[in-house]
């Protein structure tokens, strides 16, 4: 059977769209299988899923404990909290952020690289995060 071209690649552009959720490639495995990395303050980067790019989220910090971002995708991915007070600089793929102590309040972040990759990270364990507000929210 035969198609015509402009139904086929508007099916396959379409189909790429909600197959991706709309961002690039991401392996949730991470680089060669590295499984995602975990426990207290260790926020995994996953891929570009919206929210579900990050896990856990919302993560949680606590009082002066120190959060790091794993970047468990295939891609580089930069961490940036909404009101530009931190920033990770680039986190290649299988590398890990340095230790950052987030504000009292916790904070909501996205990927600069990636902006519809959002996430939130609460002050302590069990307290929700703050409001998201603004344009990545």
């Amino acid at each position: 059977m035969r198609f015509p071209r402009v139904a086929i690649g508007s099916a396959l552009t379409v189909g790429f769209a909600l197959g991706c959720g709309g961002g690039g490639y991401s392996n949730p495995g991470g680089p060669s299988g590295t499984p995602p990395a975990t426990g207290p303050g260790v926020i995994s980067i996953v891929g570009q899923r919206g929210a579900q790019s990050f896990t856990p989220n919302p993560g949680s910090g606590g009082v002066d404990q120190a959060v790091t971002w794993r970047n468990n995708d295939t891609v580089t991915h930069r961490i940036v909290v909404n009101d530009s007070t931190l920033d990770t600089g680039d986190i290649a793929p299988g590398a890990t952020s340095g230790a950052i102590n987030l504000p009292m309040a916790g904070a909501n972040y996205h990927c600069s690289l990636h902006p519809a990759m959002v996430g939130a990270v609460a002050a302590a364990t069990g307290a929700p995060p703050p409001p998201c507000t603004g344009v990545y929210c």
